[in-house]
């Protein structure tokens, strides 16, 4: 073969092929943006409505942006006329071992269902879940993406999620706060659980019902525990814990409750 008739052949497959070609892969890059950007604005728009879900719009629209994609390649494949079933038999040989390959993946993708349909969480609920706890920014289609308290990114593993023990810290609208004081032996504790319930009731953001509870629970080295339970809205559960421990403590001092410190009685035999 000549170079003239190398150039010819080069000419007639640009002609054809070649041209097939690019305009698959301009159709291909404006397909995908187009998708991406329609996936994008139904995102916005359901997060200017609450009454729809955010957990399960965000879980489909990441699912159906991959099956666009995906179907945008197969149709271009059979526009550029390639025959695929040449290599449809290699494909199912590799099934087995893919398969198990991704039998983690698959797991994950179970789990992400699994957590679609019984819902122990949703989209912006703090939990607790395999170790980790956060605010719930995303639930993909294998794993879940928590935003800690102190800003760091944790994925864990849907499958994972789907069968650990999961504590849901916004489920519920109200919380209790559980606080513990220890009075010193000799102090009068009737007088210092009447001063830590006023402390509690007078904060505006402990609820009146269920009422604030002060009792005595326990002793130790140090003196008598108490413990004060004041319930508030899940929102101001960190705002009640610090107000309340800060007052309390400085109400106890300023009436006469010393700070604790161990004791020991040493009885010495002849």
């Amino acid at each position: 073969m000549n170079f003239e008739e190398i150039m010819s052949t080069a000419a007639t497959w640009c002609m054809s092929t070649g041209i097939k070609v690019i305009i698959a892969i301009i159709i291909l890059i404006i397909a995908f943006k187009v998708i991406n950007a329609i996936c994008k604005k139904i995102e916005k728009k359901n997060n200017e409505h609450e009454k729809l879900d955010k957990t399960v719009t965000r879980a489909l629209l990441s699912a159906v942006r991959i099956l666009c994609k995906v179907l945008v390649v197969i149709c271009l494949v059979n526009y550029l006329g390639i025959d695929t079933s040449g290599i449809t038999a290699l494909i199912a040989s590799l099934g087995v071992c893919a398969g198990l390959a991704v039998n983690g993946a698959l797991a994950n993708i179970a789990g992400g269902v699994l957590l679609l349909i019984t819902r122990p969480f949703r989209v912006d609920d703090y939990i607790e879940v395999a170790g980790y706890a956060g605010t719930v920014e995303e639930i993909n289609i294998c794993s879940t993406k928590l935003i800690t308290v102190d800003n760091k990114v944790v994925y864990v593993p849907n499958g994972t999620a789907s069968t650990a023990n999961i504590v849901n810290y916004s489920e519920k609208k109200e919380r209790r706060v559980d606080l513990t004081y220890t009075i010193p032996y000799g102090t009068d504790f009737e007088a210092a659980k009447t001063l830590i319930q006023g402390v509690a009731e007078a904060h505006e953001l402990v609820l009146k019902d269920p009422a604030v509870m002060v009792r005595v629970c326990g002793a130790n080295d140090c003196g008598q525990e108490i413990v004060c339970r004041a319930w508030c809205k899940g929102a101001d559960y960190w705002t009640v814990y610090f107000d309340l421990m800060e007052a309390t403590k400085a109400a106890l001092g300023n009436n006469g409750f010393p700070a604790p410190a161990s004791q020991m009685e040493v009885h010495l035999s002849k």
